[in-house]
C-alpha cells in the first residue's frame, strides 16, 4: 500500500504560519518518520511539503521515503536549475505551492507562475494543486494551458462536506476529470467534514471523484498527522476502502501514485 499524501514537521525547529490558533495544539510538535511508521502500515509513501522554503523539502529529501513533494519559487528566472538540484539531492517526484493561502485567486494563471508550472513539468515532475473553491476556476484555467504537464489534485479539491454543499464542487470535479493530464488524491476529506461526521457524510463526495476519475487516476492519501484532528489513519483508510469497489483498491491503493509519481 503506497500512501501518497502525508507530512512530517518538527514546529520546535520550524514555524508552520497556517496553524495559527488554538485548533492547530494538537499538530504542534515532532512528527517525523518514525512517528509515521509506528502510526500506519503504509509500505511506501510520498510526503508533502507542509511550508513555502526549500530548506524543507532539503530535509524531505533525506526522510525515508519513496518521493517527496517539495517547494520552490516557481516565479524564480533559474527554476529549472533549482528543480535540477533539488532531484540531485533525493527522490523529488513533483513540487507544490500553497495556492490555498495567496489572496489572489488568479495566482495560478499569472505569466511567472504559469512559466514555472511548465518549468517542473519540463523537468518531469508532476505539479500538486492545493486550491479551494476560489481558486477552482484558475486551477481548471492553468490544467487547460499545460496539457503537457502532468497535475495531481489534492484533497479533492477541498469540497464543503461540512457545508454540505455539492454545486460547484461536482461539476467542477467533473470538468477537471474531462482533462487527461489530471488525477486526483482522496485524501483529506475527514478535515473538511463537521467534527461528528460519518461515514455518509463524505462518501458521496469520495464516490463522486471515483466516478469521474475512474481508479486509475486516484490515489490514496492519509494525510497524516492532518487526518488525526478528525480521524484515526485506521478510519481514513477504512473509510477509503468502504469507498471503493474490490476491482479498485489495487490502483487506488497503490497503482496509481506508483505510476504518476514514477515511484521505484
Amino acid at each position: 500500500m503506497i500512501d501518497a499524501h502525508h507530512h512530517l514537521w518538527d514546529t520546535g525547529t520550524r514555524e508552520y504560519a497556517w496553524m495559527d490558533g488554538p485548533w492547530a495544539d494538537p499538530l504542534r510538535g515532532r512528527f517525523d518518520a518514525a512517528r509515521y511508521a509506528a502510526a500506519t502500515d503504509a509500505e511506501a509513501s510520498v510526503v508533502v511539503q507542509a511550508v513555502m522554503d526549500e530548506s524543507e523539502t532539503a530535509e524531505l529529501l533525506a526522510a525515508p521515503v519513496a518521493g517527496v513533494v517539495g517547494w520552490t519559487d516557481l516565479t524564480a528566472p533559474d527554476v529549472a536549475e533549482r528543480l535540477a538540484a533539488l532531484r540531485a539531492a533525493g527522490p523529488l517526484v513533483g513540487i507544490r505551492h500553497q495556492v490555498q493561502d495567496e489572496p489572489d485567486p488568479g495566482w495560478l494563471t499569472r505569466p511567472p507562475v504559469v512559466r514555472g508550472i511548465a518549468a517542473v513539468g519540463a523537468a518531469g515532475l508532476v505539479y500538486d494543486l492545493l486550491v479551494k473553491p476560489p481558486q477552482a476556476a484558475a486551477a481548471l484555467d492553468v490544467v487547460r494551458r499545460l496539457p503537457e504537464v502532468s497535475f495531481v489534485l489534492d484533497h479533492a479539491g477541498k469540497p464543503d462536506i461540512a457545508g454540505g454543499r455539492w454545486e460547484p464542487w461536482a461539476t467542477w470535479i467533473t470538468d477537471l476529470a474531462a482533462l487527461p493530464n489530471v488525477t486526483v488524491k482522496l485524501s483529506g476529506l475527514v478535515t473538511e467534514a463537521a467534527t461528528d461526521w460519518r461515514p455518509a457524510d463524505i462518501l458521496p463526495y469520495a464516490r463522486h471523484v471515483l466516478s469521474a476519475f475512474g481508479p486509475g487516476r486516484v490515489m490514496y492519501g492519509s494525510d497524516w498527522p492532518v487526518c488525526t484532528l478528525a480521524a484515526t489513519p485506521e478510519q481514513v483508510r477504512a473509510l477509503a476502502e468502504e469507498a471503493l469497489s474490490p476491482g479498485d483498491r489495487n490502483e487506488v491503493f497503490g497503482g496509481t501514485a506508483r505510476r504518476i509519481y514514477q515511484l521505484g
